[in-house]
């Protein structure tokens, strides 16, 4: 895969997730941190999930360092709260792509897992992994978006580059 590839999927990445925070922002601050048959157990929880996962993903593959625990719903009190921090990690993400070339993205990785487990990957195939999981947990995110009359509508990459054309 090319770095034109890759930041094809990190565009649609960011326009996924910017759907699932417009919905978001429409809802209560209570449906927002309601207990929910969700994965991480509420919107915020599942929104804080996927952003844990893009944030540690960019920091083990694009800046060596290998967190040893995810972010925590406590440290995004408000929707608001959350929303920022997703904007400055996609200002980081992208930044960091930025000047990467196509020889970059089949560089090999390593890095730990939050249990400090050792692996290597290929940088793409790390970018792809974080696109495709962010995936998963927006879907859940829509489901409680949809219940709570806020649907994100169709997040499917080929709706984002229909847009793009």
């Amino acid at each position: 895969m090319n770095k034109n590839d890759v930041q094809t999927l990190i565009d649609y990445n960011k326009w996924a997730n910017n759907r699932i925070l417009q919905a978001a922002a429409q809802v209560t601050a209570e449906q927002f941190t309601a207990p929910a048959r969700l994965s991480f157990g509420s919107l915020r929880g599942t929104l804080v999930h996927t952003l844990a996962t893009e944030t540690i993903w960019r920091m083990r593959s694009l800046e060596g360092i290998s967190p040893t625990a995810l972010l925590s719903d406590s440290e995004f009190p408000t929707f608001e709260t959350l929303r920022q921090r997703w904007v400055e990690e996609g200002g980081k993400l992208q930044a960091y792509l930025a000047p990467l070339s196509d020889s970059d993205m089949l560089r090999m990785v390593h890095y730990t897992n939050t249990r400090v487990v050792p692996f290597d990957m290929v940088l793409w195939q790390i970018l792809a992994h974080m696109v495709n999981h962010g995936t998963q947990f927006r879907s859940e995110a829509g489901v409680a978006l949809t219940e709570y009359g806020s649907s994100p509508g169709d997040l499917d990459f080929i709706k984002f580059l229909r847009e793009r054309l």
